[in-house]
């Protein structure tokens, strides 16, 4: 969970807080007398007792954050409450930590939202670093999310970017060439295909809009600053001003739903028993929670697991799976709108490989190194969600000469490092082109870009992502050209104000007109 201010404490929560800090000014000298002071701890920006620096923090938390690292340097120590946070903003300190001393910070801290809506933090992203957490990641690479799985739900990815084309084709005829909104398009499909090779079968027209409500309230929630996991006698807060009830009523949405997926899987098996058609083979094209169950039911890992752990492991998958991928989407159709000589450049390459067939199949993306180019920019310039996951010293260390105190958490900016000027030429120019020729990738090898972090916290997901992400694109730009609606100039008037929260979207949503190419 990112630790920024939203905005939402009262007026008089505010005066209390600032009651507080006359009352215990006195005791400031005893702050900055510790044991530490020997210590060469990275530079520091000055604080406030029992707040430390987060009266420092803007909304756009990646942005601000920047700013401060030009300041004091690409390893900065900070403190959210008591709690010492190590900030990381450029390739060279993201390879200390995520690769060279990777084993010290890949513990996960404690945070309060990932404890509510992750059933206590059993899910790959949030559980602490040890035996249970190797465990749920081994069942995950091996069973979830390896390259045979993946390459298994292609006819799923193949069908549903097929449904998407139609909708358009169906707004075209309809729409007397009225904008359409992009935005509400691909979060539908985005759902679609991660609720179908997760779930087993869309879930659009069962309850779309309370699920969707809520997936929209867990993003705010994520992206909520919560005192109590940095300043613990102040959790009384997130209690009083509805912070946590909120959490808990929107988890609880999420739970009664993931309990009814799990026994539909659970009575389809049942009724193949009585038929005699034996248990699911867990390396078909079943979807998700078909394989979890089988494990469970066979043990096949060595490692029990409970209906809890099923749904935090789908929970894991549904949320980011769904968000992330639609935010890469919006923001690259976003920068092909404003950019039409890129766009132009994308549609001959699609054109050209797919030539006269209808739709784009997996193996036609191969041949496409500009597809997957956009695709890299994008990520650069708009990684969806710009901070990494907070990390966790586990001992003592020393990165790049500092003193790192154990316990220290980690923010590592990936937003600050992939629009770095000391390695990227005109880092805010979407420029898909500086990819062509370079080997930069995003698998975590290569820390000028990583939109998936690295090491043993990476996002084991990336082939999933990946292959969504320019399937679809692929499937927008092959089939229509696309411009902006009348009025809205690409340099000028089209907003890019960004979301906050643990993923980043557009602000407001993408609309665009479509034309089929002739």
């Amino acid at each position: 969970m990112l630790p920024f201010l939203h905005g939402t404490y009262s007026f008089l929560f505010l005066i209390s807080i600032l009651a507080l800090i006359i009352t215990l000014l006195y005791s400031l000298p005893k702050w900055n007398s510790n044991s530490s002071i020997k210590k060469n701890s990275p530079p520091s920006p000055p604080k406030l007792p029992i707040l430390g620096n987060l009266h420092q923090l803007a909304t756009f938390t990646h942005h601000k954050l920047q700013s401060l690292a030009q300041i004091y340097g690409p390893l900065m120590l900070l403190h959210f409450g008591n709690v010492p946070i190590l900030i990381v903003s450029n390739s060279k300190a993201a390879c200390e930590i995520l690769k060279t001393h990777d084993l010290v910070f890949c513990n996960r801290p404690h945070r309060k939202m990932f404890n509510i809506f992750w059933y206590g933090s059993r899910d790959i992203a949030s559980a602490p670093y040890g035996h249970y957490w190797r465990q749920i990641r081994s069942i995950c690479v091996l069973h979830l999310l390896s390259a045979k799985k993946v390459q298994s739900f292609s006819m799923v990815r193949e069908e549903e970017s097929v449904i998407m084309i139609e909708k358009i084709r169906k707004w075209y005829s309809n729409s007397l060439l009225q904008p359409m909104n992009l935005t509400n398009l691909l979060c539908e499909t985005t759902n679609d295909i991660v609720c179908r090779a997760t779930l087993g079968k869309r879930y659009s027209d069962e309850g779309e809009g309370k699920l969707r409500e809520a997936v929209a309230e867990l993003e705010v929630l994520l992206g909520a600053c919560v005192l109590g996991d940095f300043v613990p006698w102040l959790d009384w807060v997130g209690r009083v001003n509805g912070l946590y009830g909120r959490a808990k009523r929107v988890a609880k949405v999420f739970d009664e739903f993931l309990d009814e997926v799990v026994e539909e899987h659970v009575s389809s098996w049942l009724e193949r028993s009585k038929k005699g058609l034996g248990d699911f083979e867990h390396e078909g094209e079943n979807d998700f929670v078909d394989v979890l169950l089988w494990i469970q039911r066979t043990n096949a890992t060595g490692f029990e697991i409970d209906r809890t752990i099923i749904k935090a492991l789908i929970m894991d998958m549904f949320g980011a799976g769904t968000d992330t991928t639609l935010a890469v989407l919006e923001w690259a159709m976003t920068e092909l709108l404003r950019h039409p000589k890129v766009m132009e450049k994308l549609q001959q390459e699609v054109r050209n490989v797919v030539s006269q067939n209808t739709h784009i199949t997996e193996q036609d993306l191969n041949k496409m190194d500009y597809l997957k180019a956009v695709i890299k920019e994008t990520l650069r310039l708009h990684p969806p969600s710009p901070l990494l996951i907070p990390r966790e010293s586990m001992q003592d260390t020393k990165i790049m000469g500092y003193d790192i105190s154990a316990g220290t958490q980690v923010i590592v900016n990936g937003y600050a490092i992939s629009t770095d000027s000391c390695y990227w030429d005109q880092p805010l120019e979407f420029q898909p082109e500086r990819f062509l020729k370079s080997e930069i990738d995003i698998k975590g090898h290569d820390f000028q870009l990583i939109p998936f972090g690295a090491g043993r916290r990476g996002c084991p997901g990336i082939s999933f992502a990946m292959v969504v992400n320019e399937l679809v694109l692929a499937n927008l730009v092959h089939q229509f050209d696309w411009s902006l609606p009348s009025g809205v100039e690409r340099d000028q008037s089209l907003d890019m104000a960004e979301t906050t929260g643990l993923t980043i979207h557009r602000k407001f949503h993408l609309l665009a007109v479509a034309s089929p190419h002739i």
